[in-house]
């Protein structure tokens, strides 16, 4: 006999069927005995009245501790006060794990454990039903990228996570022995979007883990994420980018809309599918500031506080939740940014804000040797001693761009969560290395 999830417990009415899962509850009302069962659907109800079931099943109800696992095995019954409007009458019950007691955290619901004390279990942690619904999503919000970026003509790509050297800040790097070697841990796939391009790929795309040695405790940051990025050739501009960007998202909400309404609904989340993105310079941005008495950060960027202000502005002047900032300035840019023709100090780049939070960075590359030979000189880095980037370049290679989203943080800002940490099964910051 196969096992039947909670949920679909109302369709083997009148029959016998089996059920498995985790005790929630148990209740004693004289010589009726009740049984919530849970499972990854659900909850149902075993009713084991002591006129119908035997002695040794009667009794050893009152032996099973919460969150044990049990089987048990009976006719399912139709029963008003039962939630799903039936119940099981066992004929066998089985302990399978009995659980121990108390619990670490409270799995009641009426006492929320701290954040760090609910992450060292976070097995017990996820048998909420509210906190398995993020995951549940995050695991579509994946699948739906994959569609996305397949329909629109993108080939997969898994680059290497172990490198000898990085095209970003080398501050932000895990150093790793490597047999007898310096090796690190890869903060980011920009060098291999690149080199894909040029050969002959032209659009690539990839969801991998990302590493960063940042110091950084916030809510917002962690040293280990999973990273969505992307990069497309034979582009005429930056725009072109926030193109695809802009319908990914409008897929992504499209998307969990028709296939995590019930998620959704539990998580009290309601989306809205984006339609035109915004798109407002980086001075345009600053004077949207200026006018709530708000300015950049010394370094002339958006700071947390700056991205949650101007979240509202957006929302308030142009009913949106999200707003691509462009033209930021090259002294906050990496080297291989493009620079516009006619503004030597900025470039053709942009962040996209959702929610008052920055959840992507792209933008055109410089594909001409000289220039980025040139461009990288001006932030004290010699291209030539970056050999295997350098090449690139060197042999043809289109106009191109991409841009790198973070999938924790697009789960963070769609669900509107509190902390990174609650998008990511187990997350790893400057303080936890485990479980």
């Amino acid at each position: 006999m196969q096992r039947t999830y909670s949920r679909n417990l109302p369709e083997h009415t009148g029959k016998k069927t089996i059920v498995s899962g985790w005790v929630e509850e148990t209740r004693t009302f004289g010589g009726l005995k009740f049984i919530i069962l849970r499972d990854k659907e659900g909850t149902c109800q075993i009713t084991v009245p002591k006129k119908a079931v035997s002695e040794e099943i009667f009794g050893k109800v009152d032996t099973i501790t919460k969150e044990s696992v049990i089987l048990a095995e009976g006719l399912v019954k139709e029963s008003k006060q039962a939630r799903l409007g039936v119940e099981l009458i066992p004929e066998k019950l089985e302990i399978i794990s009995l659980a121990g007691t108390p619990t670490p955290i409270d799995m009641s619901g009426k006492i929320i454990s701290d954040l760090s004390v609910r992450l060292d279990y976070r097995f017990l942690d996820l048998r909420d039903e509210k906190r398995r619904a993020i995951f549940k999503i995050r695991s579509k919000v994946y699948k739906f990228c994959c569609e996305y970026f397949d329909q629109a003509g993108f080939t997969n790509i898994n680059t290497p996570k172990i490198t000898s050297a990085g095209v970003e800040s080398g501050a932000e790097l895990f150093e790793v022995k490597y047999f007898d070697k310096k090796a690190y841990l890869a903060q980011s796939p920009q060098i291999y979007k690149q080199m894909m391009v040029a050969a002959g790929f032209e659009k690539v795309y990839e969801l991998g883990s990302v590493f960063r040695a940042e110091k950084s405790h916030t809510t917002r940051h962690v040293t280990e994420f999973t990273g969505l990025d992307f990069e497309q050739g034979f582009i005429e501009s930056e725009k072109d980018i926030m193109g695809t960007v802009n319908e990914l998202m409008k897929y992504l909400v499209k998307r969990v809309n028709e296939e995590c309404l019930k998620e959704l609904e539990l998580l009290g989340i309601k989306l809205t599918e984006p339609k035109e993105i915004p798109r407002i310079t980086m001075k345009e941005a600053e004077a949207l500031l200026k006018k709530e008495g708000l300015k950049l950060s010394e370094f002339g960027d958006l700071d947390s506080e700056g991205e949650k202000a101007l979240g509202k502005i957006v929302k308030e002047k142009y009913d949106s939740d999200f707003v691509f900032v462009c033209n930021y300035p090259w002294s906050i840019r990496p080297f291989y940014h493009m620079k516009p023709e006619n503004d030597s100090k900025g470039t053709k780049s942009f962040d996209l804000i959702w929610n008052g939070t920055e959840i992507a960075t792209g933008a055109q590359r410089e594909h001409r040797y000289e220039i980025l030979k040139k461009q990288a000189k001006e932030k004290g880095l010699d291209l030539d001693k970056m050999e295997d980037y350098a090449n690139i370049f060197k042999y043809g290679c289109p106009a191109h761009g991409g841009c790198g989203l973070g999938l924790d943080r697009i789960i963070e800002c769609m669900l509107k969560l509190d902390n990174i940490r609650e998008a990511i099964l187990l997350p790893r910051d400057t303080e936890r290395l485990r479980p």
